[in-house]
């Protein structure tokens, strides 16, 4: 299975960068992408990474799934971001799974992808989904094809619960066990 991970300036280190290592221990094929200037990404706490690909030059029928980390960007775009909330619905209205976590599901919330369901953000996030069910004392939650969590502190329960969605409840179990969870 195939998914992206958005990678933005000012991400949040280990949502991004943790999740995207835990997938690709799993066996997942991870993409990095991104809507900037630039390939080359300075996180929130000034770590210079490279993303594979823009995002325009993708091909969003090849890919089963896309994450969406959190970070201070969140709070700088997220009003008047377009790209991010397209890409979440592309993937929602295709029935792939859409992943979030910490500040992320608020790109999910102003897309309306999260009305009605239930999920869990970052504290603060939830004024973006007034019409979801916020579950705030949840690490990470799945509700249909969509997987949020509550922050960074919830990585490896946000990265198992991809992995059991995509591969199986095995696989998920046995990413656990190979890094001593």
């Amino acid at each position: 299975m195939k998914g992206l991970i958005v990678l933005s300036h000012h991400m949040e280190d280990g949502e991004a960068l943790t999740t995207r290592a835990l997938l690709m221990r799993a066996g997942l094929e991870i993409t990095s992408i991104t809507y900037e200037h630039t390939l080359e990404i300075v996180t929130a706490f000034g770590l210079h990474v490279k993303a594979d690909q823009f995002a325009r030059d993708v091909h969003l029928k090849d890919y089963d799934f896309v994450v969406i980390p959190g970070g201070k960007y969140v709070s700088m775009i997220v009003d008047h971001d377009v790209h991010i909330k397209e890409l979440a619905r592309y993937f929602f209205e295709a029935n792939k799974l859409v992943a979030a976590i910490c500040a992320g599901p608020r790109f999910l919330g102003q897309a309306g992808i999260l009305d009605h369901k239930h999920f869990t953000a970052y504290h603060g996030s939830e004024k973006d989904m007034p019409l979801g069910h916020y579950h705030p004392e949840k690490k990470a939650m799945v509700d249909g094809n969509i997987i949020t969590a509550r922050g960074a502190g919830a990585v490896y329960e946000f990265a198992y619960e991809i992995v059991k969605y995509t591969l199986g409840e095995d696989k998920a179990k046995g990413l656990l066990d190979n890094i001593l969870f």
